[in-house]
């Protein structure tokens, strides 16, 4: 990973390169999701042999329970003991992020409250990569169930044993082999055999993300998750734990950007050694190998506070903060999930402590946090208005319409004088 010195110009350069449009991945998404809208099904299956090679005519469209079922009582009992605990950890979470209903009289006569209900209807999105992440099948079904969701329709391309075995403990009885822009499409605008959702949560490769963008004025998404994303930002430390994590988050995806922050030059040569020294013992085929000389580098900043400027800009999906945490957490604004400590590997979050791993990328760290349960109810007011609160708002409701030029609304007060 190269080393390289904290310049107006490298961060114009970092910045820029997270904020262009895909304009391909755009395109192609465009066209596999408007022949999804036109041709339903057909489109769909079609997609999936084109693009997963999946024969969905012989292999079935639909998990049957059957299958799950038998996925369950297959995989290791390490693995189910795994998937129980980070769902009880991500639970507990999600718990207390579910908002909650108030009431308050905002004078005589006049109350103001909030009810919270669940989406009727959500889509989970499960990556089936390389391998199919059990761990988002977690993130967004238990926040899911927390909140109240009735229906949970999961699609995966590649559905292997682990994630249907998950996905019968979390008690999730829709599960698609579908994945890509057509899953995107159907989910969004529906099929005979695919059910049109209200809200699409799970992160996905560049045509997934896309597909996601151009749906969102129909049907509602979580958040932009594009490529991985990960900071630590440190002065001393251990070297060896720094990299570790950097690494852990450049194997995503050969696009996938990690980044090593300091002031030291020593130190950053160190962490360089160490990952140097750490990638070799990756298989060939990792991606990390591809992603910490493309996308990833050591920033060395003039400062404590000229780094964590840059971090804020940034607003990293991930960031580390192995050391000197009660100075740099309050200057640390903008990032979708912090680790604090050297003991808070960033792979705890991606799959046990309990926070969620959907996180903000691109930049959007700057507007919101990673995915709560909050992302699966809404929040809806409401307003119980007596005779006296009527009379005590009338005038200056009248006042205030007259003013907008808006006289039926002035007369609806009116007729109740």
């Amino acid at each position: 990973m190269r080393i390289v010195e904290l310049t107006p110009a490298l961060e114009t350069q970092l910045l820029r390169a997270r904020q262009h449009r895909d304009v391909e991945a755009e395109r192609i998404a465009a066209q596999i999701i408007s022949d999804v809208r036109r041709r339903g099904d057909s489109a769909v299956l079609a997609w999936a042999k084109k693009l997963d090679g999946a024969d969905l005519n012989r292999d079935g469209l639909w998990i049957s329970r059957r299958e799950m079922v038998a996925a369950a009582k297959g995989v290791s009992a390490d693995l189910v003991q795994a998937v129980k605990h980070a769902s009880r950890n991500v639970q507990r979470v999600a718990e207390k992020q579910l908002p909650q209903p108030w009431s308050i009289e905002v004078e005589p006569g006049v109350k103001i409250g909030q009810i919270v209900r669940p989406i009727e209807t959500i889509g989970c999105y499960i990556p089936g990569g390389r391998h199919a992440l059990v761990s988002t099948l977690v993130m967004t079904v238990i926040p899911a169930k927390v909140a109240g969701v009735g229906r949970v329709v999961v699609v995966c391309p590649r559905p292997n044993s682990e994630l249907l075995a998950a996905a019968h403990l979390l008690g999730v009885a829709e599960v698609a082999r579908i994945g890509g822009a057509h899953a995107i499409g159907a989910m969004a605008y529906g099929t005979k055999r695919i059910p049109r959702v209200e809200k699409i949560f799970g992160p996905g490769n560049r045509f997934v993300t896309a597909a996601k963008q151009l749906v969102s004025s129909d049907c509602a998404i979580d958040l932009p998750a594009g490529p991985t994303e990960a900071v630590v930002l440190a002065t001393r430390g251990n070297p060896r734990w720094i990299a570790a994590d950097l690494l852990a988050q450049a194997e995503h995806a050969p696009d996938a950007g990690s980044f090593f922050v300091t002031t030291s030059k020593v130190f950053a040569r160190r962490v360089q050694a160490e990952i140097a020294e750490q990638l070799q013992r990756l298989p060939a085929t990792n991606p990390a190998h591809v992603s910490t000389n493309r996308s990833g580098a050591i920033v060395i900043a003039p400062s404590l506070t000229a780094a964590c400027d840059f971090v804020n800009r940034f607003a990293p999906e991930h960031l580390g903060l192995p050391n000197n945490v009660s100075a740099l957490l309050n200057k640390c604004r903008a990032a979708g999930t912090l680790f604090l400590g050297p003991w808070a590997a960033q792979p705890m979050g991606d799959y046990a402590s309990g926070s969620n791993h959907v996180l903000p990328t691109g930049g959007w760290a700057r507007r919101r946090g990673g995915l709560s349960a909050a992302d699966f109810v809404k929040c809806i007011s409401i307003q119980s208005i007596g005779r006296e609160g009527f009379s005590r708002l009338a005038d200056d409701v009248q006042i205030l319409a007259r003013a907008e030029g808006l006289l039926a609304h002035a007369n609806a007060v009116e007729v109740r004088r």
